[in-house]
């Protein structure tokens, strides 16, 4: 079954074409992967599928419903974890969970023991009443994932998760993603520019240069693809974008990423 579908979604800023006329279907349950160098579409992409900006032209359905005509019952639906630090310092886990528990209308009977739940199964339980000021950076990206999870949507879009962790703060990252899938049959929809956790993680994934789609498949079809013995995913990245794993953006966008990496290494 599909759970996203996108026919010629295009989204314009003035004269640049930021997403230009993507059609592609997820099915439900699937860890959905969309890669690409900086400026590709991910990000507005992912935007526009959760309701935060309006296409330009084109259409695109998730969870049944019109991202443009029916908004509110998209948002329902789904959870959204983005690059930018989406939890407060200032509060504890605990009160940051009750903080999107309201706004994402959880009933006030159910709050305190999703709560609870969230935090056992993102592995924060300990930490419930600490201030999340003082979580490391695995420990902040989890409890977002909490956030997002809360209201048991059916698809959650997390753009760039496991950006700046470290080695073992990412795997545990994934090991809690992994376990959503076969605990609340979720349907994830990601960004990520490490290749490697694409191609073990991704059941499919689709690659976006310059507004388009360059290539969509399975990892392991998308290596064969290129004609490249042991070809790896790396080689399929610069394959299908014409360039390298290094990023496109200038001054600004390596500024954004740079903060990004920083608030949760």
């Amino acid at each position: 079954m599909q759970i996203i579908r996108t026919e010629g979604l295009t989204k314009r800023f003035g004269g640049l074409t930021a997403v230009d006329n993507l059609t592609i279907s997820i099915e439900e349950g699937e860890l959905f992967g969309l890669l690409g160098p900086n400026g590709a579409g991910k990000t507005t992409t992912i935007k526009m599928l959760t309701t935060l900006l309006p296409p330009t032209s084109g259409h695109a359905q998730v969870a049944g419903f019109d991202i443009a005509a029916r908004a509110a019952e998209v948002r329902r639906r789904i959870g959204y974890v983005p690059q930018l630090l989406s939890a407060d310092g200032s509060l504890t886990g605990y009160e940051n969970l009750l903080v999107f528990a309201r706004l994402y209308d959880v009933p006030r009977a159910e709050r305190k023991s999703r709560i609870a739940e969230s935090l056992e199964f993102m592995g924060l339980s300990d930490a419930s009443d600490v201030m999340v000021r003082n979580y490391s950076g695995g420990m902040i990206r989890r409890l977002e994932i909490a956030q997002g999870m809360l209201h048991r949507p059916e698809v959650l879009f997390l753009d760039e998760p496991t950006l700046g962790l470290d080695p073992i703060a990412r795997k545990a990252v994934w090991d809690h993603l992994t376990s959503l899938r076969v605990d609340y049959h979720t349907t994830i929809v990601l960004t990520t520019h490490y290749m490697y956790e694409a191609d073990s993680l991704c059941d499919r994934v689709a690659i976006m240069d310059l507004g388009k789609v360059a290539a969509i498949g399975v990892p392991a079809d998308l290596k064969k693809s290129i004609g490249t013995e042991n070809a790896t995913m790396d080689d399929v990245f610069v394959h299908y974008t014409g360039g390298t794993l290094e990023s496109r953006g200038g001054y600004r966008e390596t500024s954004r990423t740079r903060r990004t990496g920083h608030r949760v290494g």
